[in-house]
């Protein structure tokens, strides 16, 4: 079947999603950002549900009975102050919509409205969820105990994030492992204090800290394969008091990151066995707590072709591109844990136009027009799974 002819939808798109922009919110506060979604979603006709606080379910019935599809956007922004000029920055000190999400948001309710007047095109029926969270503490987990994979219940689920890695007329998908564990960890190392003129009779800290820091890069460089893949970021350490003091105390947090089971299990059972190791070497006592944010997002071999497939159709097989993975997280993980999915990037890089900005810049900022081709690959992957009604 031909495809839609969406352009007429974009002035929407870029209404929603501006609009969204300059009014950012954070996780599990997105109560405005609910309300929009309620109201455009109530003025198609739908009947939209509240779920864990500021999360927004609606369903779509095509012609005939058919599997259920579960299509997610996240709607959270992030705790960035702007700095852009353009005409719709936030209005918020302090929150940006500085990933993309508000995109999201846009693209969903764009394929919403397609949904609605296209009814007889598709069987079964599309799950639409706009999740709330996902930059933290973490929507996903909380809207699939709350249910939302049943009534009806979710046969498969696909999602999308907009890309400045990727210029604006490409689609990017992967099978397989797609996105990292996004684990984080704290470290308190406990020494003695002292006189800064006296180190024998003290237990210095920081020093402790300067032997622990190199050891723990050796858990990659040394415990993990050279074929698999991880990362380990210590993002802060802070300790001491004045310069001729030994600190008693220093707190370390950071990052970690892989895509295979076994390693996401090698890496906090070698950070405790070193942590333990170095502190008894040096009479301190070194505290490790390493908690698991995000699972690995691990793409259906099957649901992606479907995804390719669909995407060659709206942009070209040469413009979908293969990507690597990436260490980045999402929580659409959860998701696919639980049924076969695919979670895909779509390009909005333009460097011509400034619009190249990496995620979670002050000064992010996306080519619009790939909010139109998210709707589109989003409703050939309705067709190709769901079928076409004759």
């Amino acid at each position: 079947m031909k495809a839609l002819d969406l352009d007429p939808l974009l002035p929407q798109l870029v209404s929603w999603r501006r609009d969204l922009h300059r009014h950012p919110e954070l996780g599990f506060e997105e109560f405005r950002t609910r309300d929009v979604i309620l109201e455009a979603l109530r003025d198609l006709g739908l009947d939209p549900h509240v779920r864990c606080g500021t999360g927004v379910v609606a369903v779509v019935e095509g012609t005939g009975d058919g599997p259920t599809l579960l299509i997610r956007a996240d709607m959270d922004a992030l705790p960035v102050t702007e700095r852009s000029t353009h005409t719709y920055v936030s209005v918020h000190p302090g929150k940006m919509h500085a990933c993309g999400h508000d995109a999201h948001v846009a693209t969903l309710l764009g394929l919403a409205r397609t949904l609605v007047a296209n009814r007889q095109q598709f069987r079964g029926r599309v799950k639409l969820v706009f999740q709330p969270a996902e930059e933290g503490p973490g929507g996903a987990l909380p809207l699939i105990e709350d249910g939302v994979l049943e009534g009806p219940r979710v046969d498969a689920a696909v999602g999308l994030h907009v890309w400045n890695h990727l210029p604006v007329g490409t689609v990017g998908v992967r099978a397989g492992a797609f996105m990292a564990t996004t684990d984080e960890f704290r470290i308190h190392i406990h020494g003695q204090g002292g006189h800064g003129a006296l180190p024998h009779l003290a237990v210095d800290a920081i020093a402790v800290a300067g032997q622990l820091i190199p050891a723990l890069q050796t858990i990659v460089s040394r415990n993990v394969s050279p074929l698999a893949s991880a990362v380990i970021t210590l993002g802060t350490i802070h300790g001491g008091e004045r310069h001729n003091v030994i600190a008693h105390e220093v707190t370390i947090t950071g990052t970690a990151r892989s895509f295979l089971p076994e390693v996401a299990e090698l890496l906090p059972r070698r950070m405790h066995e070193i942590a333990e190791g170095i502190g008894r070497a040096m009479g301190a006592r070194i505290e490790v707590d390493y908690r698991r944010v995000y699972p690995a997002t691990v793409n259906d071999p099957a649901m992606t072709d479907l995804v390719r497939h669909a995407a060659s159709r709206v942009v070209g097989a040469e413009q979908v591109v293969e990507v690597e993975p990436t260490m980045g997280g999402e929580d659409m993980a959860y998701f696919l844990q639980h049924v076969p999915g695919c979670y895909f990037f779509v390009g909005t890089a333009n460097p011509e136009n400034g619009l190249d900005r990496p995620h979670h810049h002050p000064e992010f900022d996306i080519d619009e027009r790939g909010m139109a081709i998210g709707v589109r690959v989003f409703w050939e992957t309705v067709q190709a799974y769901l079928g076409t009604v004759s």
